[in-house]
């Protein structure tokens, strides 16, 4: 996969009620590879985002990764959420990644 983005999100753990992302496993991309998962917290992607860093989400098909969506900021009642659509809902929304 050549370097569709600054990172990749992998897996995402949600909180207890299951509408906010707490930690995401990022991988950096670096010329065609992909680098080691780190946990980070959302707001950590957030503040990456913000400074003009680019996430997608990337997804298992079968042994291999394939890009799938850019990651944005959503802004909703003044607080952000991390999305791949740009609905206004409540809540983050990273495709259907596997939780860890």
């Amino acid at each position: 996969m050549a370097n569709p983005a600054d990172y990749g999100v992998t897996e995402v753990k949600y909180n207890s009620i299951g509408k906010y992302i707490e930690w995401v496993k990022v991988g950096k991309f670096s010329g065609s590879s992909f680098g080691i998962r780190e946990n980070w917290l959302r707001t950590k992607v957030i503040s990456e985002l913000e400074s003009g860093k680019t996430f997608i989400t990337v997804v298992k098909h079968g042994d291999k990764l394939k890009k799938g969506k850019e990651v944005h900021i959503v802004n909703v009642n003044g607080k952000k959420y991390i999305r791949t659509d740009n609905d206004n809902t409540a809540s983050d929304n990273l495709e259907n990644l596997p939780e860890f």
